[in-house]
């Protein structure tokens, strides 16, 4: 498999600094996890002197995910967004199967003709609550085994706003309609969700310690330092899950807690796209 890492360089280091992981290799820990044989190539799809694969080259993979970003996709005029954009377009038309999370999912439908804007409720951290599946998305096979209702890993402050004609919107919540989408394209397949099944609460405390003045300037905290102590608790239930009090205050069920259930999609995808390509 392939992995797109869509982070420019410079956010990817401070990422790390922050205590988190790169992108591009929690997905590739994630897909070892669930299919241990995976070989997995990580590449970087907002470096300049990034080498993406042709469409030829695309054809050797059994399955592309895509990670989430730093940058916007509605930003016109940004080349390390509209290189991505390009390189989705062949990988439809590869008709190798994708995945992704959030910029992922702006990045395959701005590809496939839709439209992404900044989301005018700001952004949506830490989870997203009450994702609900359309009656698509039950019927949906990157839904098999997850509740009708669930809550998930989620940072974002852009969105969907118009989908493409040949996409299918599978999920929504009160915050954004479009929480997942199934796109079809030139004879390719992209499942896209808004939030992020790769993240532990580890990860998300990272982000939120790295981005935490962010953070209180588009009101998801009061101050820097209630910010820092959300970090803290996520960080003591990540080390200690059985901190029964800590899930309680911070409204953390099975849908989070339990790794297998979080990554669920991933586990569709890989059931459902990737093998069936693997074993042509």
């Amino acid at each position: 498999m392939l992995v797109l890492d869509a982070y420019p360089r410079e956010d990817r280091d401070a990422l790390e600094e922050a205590g988190g992981t790169r992108a591009g290799r929690l997905y590739e820990q994630a897909l070892v996890r669930i299919e241990p044989r995976a070989e997995v190539q990580v590449v970087y799809g907002a470096d300049p002197d990034a080498s993406l694969p042709s469409r030829s080259e695309l054809e050797r993979y059994h399955g592309v995910a895509w990670t989430g970003s730093s940058l916007s996709v509605h930003r016109a005029g940004d080349s390390r967004v509209q290189r991505q954009v390009e390189f989705c377009r062949e990988l439809f038309a590869s008709g190798v199967p994708g995945f992704g999370s959030c910029f992922a999912a702006h990045i395959c439908v701005v590809a496939a003709g839709g439209e992404c804007a900044p989301n005018p409720r700001g952004r949506e951290f830490g989870f997203a609550r009450r994702v609900a599946l359309s009656a698509s998305g039950r019927a949906h096979p990157l839904y098999r085994g997850k509740p009708a209702v669930f809550d998930a890993p989620a940072s974002h402050e852009d969105e969907i706003v118009r989908l493409p004609s040949d996409g299918d919107l599978l999920a929504s919540n009160a915050f954004s309609r479009v929480q997942a989408i199934s796109v079809q394209q030139a004879g390719g397949s992209f499942w896209a969700v808004q939030y992020h099944p790769e993240f532990d609460l580890h990860e998300i405390a990272a982000l939120c310690r790295l981005r935490a003045n962010d953070l209180v300037r588009q009101g998801s905290f009061p101050d820097p330092e209630t910010a820092i102590a959300y970090a803290d608790d996520l960080e003591a239930l990540h080390r200690d899950p059985s901190r029964h009090d800590l899930a309680r205050s911070l409204r953390l069920g099975s849908d989070i807690m339990d790794e297998e259930l979080r990554t669920q999609e991933l586990r569709n995808w890989i059931e459902f796209q990737v093998r069936p390509r693997s074993s042509r």
